[in-house]
């Protein structure tokens, strides 16, 4: 949640403003921000000018009693007075609410060095890794090949389930397998915590990372429970340490973690319906850390190398991308994506995204660490590392034969090789 400090000043307000515009939020809605501000404002000093009242009149009948006065024209004013401020604390508390719940619904505002733009067509470039590798005949797309090897079943998934699932057999399954403990291990390797977490979570949780209330529609629920299933481990590992203080000692805190992650993908009808590109259920290897402001810098850049540096080991072309204010997400404040090559598709398409929110998720889950002796905001990060189905499809179509047999990243081998 942005910071609602913002709304009292008008220079802050200026600015706070300026960054949500370039995010594309409506300037009526940032106006209407401002309003709910200024209602709680004013239903904030009538509460205060009525209980300012109720003490003098308490000092007062005080004085009266001691004095013998008769109390009985100040003891109705007493008790209307009370009933006043009965109803002016309950106006605060919908007012406090009404702000907080139009707070809820604003995005982060993007960091300035963020380029502007309205979609993908406006992200910037940063680099490309591995050269992409050329064929002396017409590679195929990942889900001809997946039919072709054997790996993975769609019509089955569909039989199972409903469209944009599937089910992964024999070498498919194995590799999959291969893959998460491989990143698992790598990012263990660079620091990373592993850490298991549940599959489902509350509401709290997904309004802590952002996804609720705005993305309600894209999560599978849980029929007559507060429950839903978790569009990616981003929300239960950011969320263990909702509504706590930590120690500025224990910083920075680095996990990673495996997950299925499910997703309805509502507002991408139409898009990648072939294939395994956008499933409703898919495999994800996150990282996720907690720092300080001064680290968040360093720990992004840190992130954003393991998840480069493990394409890398799998001998997968990528590039690096930095998203324009029109594609960032939802709580982010700077992201960079990694695109691999697909050779299938000629293109290079999205297999991570590493994201700094600052103190927005922080913000909403509560998050905050002892600084000196003040409690100050976490800053949370969070990237894929990496979307598993997407990290075999650029295998198999990288890494494909003329015949479409499927050779295997050496880094996977001992992976693939039975220890007993």
């Amino acid at each position: 949640m942005i910071d609602l400090k913002l709304l009292h000043n008008d220079d802050a307000f200026a600015e706070l403003k300026r960054k949500l515009l370039r995010k594309g939020v409506d300037a009526t809605l940032i106006e209407e921000l401002r309003l709910k501000n200024e209602e709680l404002k004013v239903a904030k000093i009538d509460y205060e000018t009525l209980q300012a009242a109720q003490n003098s009149m308490s000092k007062e009948f005080g004085i009266y009693k001691k004095e013998g006065k008769d109390v009985t024209e100040l003891k109705a004013k007493v008790d209307a007075n009370k009933l006043k401020i009965a109803d002016a604390i309950e106006i605060q508390r919908l007012k406090q609410e009404e702000l907080e719940t139009l707070a809820m619904a604003i995005p982060n505002t993007p960091d300035d060095s963020v380029p502007d733009g309205e979609d993908e067509e406006s992200n910037i470039e940063i680099k490309k890794v591995l050269t992409p590798p050329t064929f002396s005949f017409t590679p195929k797309e990942h889900w001809e090949l997946a039919e072709q090897n054997g790996w993975i079943d769609f019509e089955r998934g569909v039989k199972l389930a409903t469209s944009r699932f599937s089910v992964s057999f024999g070498m498919g399954a194995r590799l999959e397998r291969a893959l998460i403990n491989f990143m698992l291990d790598f990012n263990r390797s660079r620091g990373f915590e592993e850490v298991s977490v549940p599959a489902l979570v509350n509401r709290a949780a997904l309004e802590g990372t952002g996804q609720l209330p705005k993305f309600e529609e894209d999560l599978y629920k849980v029929q007559d429970q507060e429950l839903f299933l978790i569009p990616t481990a981003e929300v239960p590992v950011t969320n263990l340490y909702q509504d706590e203080i930590l120690k500025e000692s224990d910083l920075p805190l680095k996990h990673t973690a495996y997950t299925s992650c499910f997703r309805k993908e509502a507002g991408a009808a139409g898009r990648d319906t072939r294939g395994m590109i956008r499933q409703h259920q898919f495999h994800k290897v996150e990282l996720v850390s907690l720092t300080t402001p001064e680290q968040s810098e360093a720990v992004f850049d840190e992130m954003v190398s393991c998840a480069s540096d493990l394409l890398t080991a799998l001998e997968l072309p990528h590039r690096l991308v930095t998203l324009c204010t029109g594609d960032l997400g939802f709580g982010a404040a700077y992201t960079v994506d990694l695109e691999v090559w697909l050779p299938g598709q000629n293109t290079y398409r999205e297999i991570s995204s590493v994201s700094n929110t600052r103190d927005f998720q922080a913000r909403r889950a509560k998050i905050r660490y002892k600084d000196g002796k003040k409690n100050t905001m976490v800053h949370t990060l969070n990237g894929s590392s990496l979307a598993v189905g997407r990290t075999l499809v650029a295998i198999m179509e990288n890494f494909q034969n003329e015949d479409g047999s499927i050779r295997i990243p050496k880094v996977l081998e001992p992976y693939l090789t039975p220890h007993f």
